[in-house]
């Protein structure tokens, strides 16, 4: 079993109109993007950090 089975599965959000904003609600909305992407790769190396010291612990010598 992957860890990640384990995590609820999320729907995808629908994607956003871009035809309506203007330049600075999208960079706005690019900020957004970029600070969620880091969030989420926090969340990924926490993941690898915990599964590494699984692995580390079941490990047959």
């Amino acid at each position: 079993m992957d860890w990640d089975d384990l995590e609820p599965k999320k729907k995808v959000a629908p994607l956003r109109n871009l035809e309506i904003m203007g330049i600075e609600e999208l960079q706005d909305y690019i900020g957004e993007l970029k600070a969620e992407i880091v969030r989420a790769e926090s969340a990924i190396a926490a993941k690898e950090n915990v599964k590494r010291g699984a692995e580390a612990l079941f490990k047959k010598p």
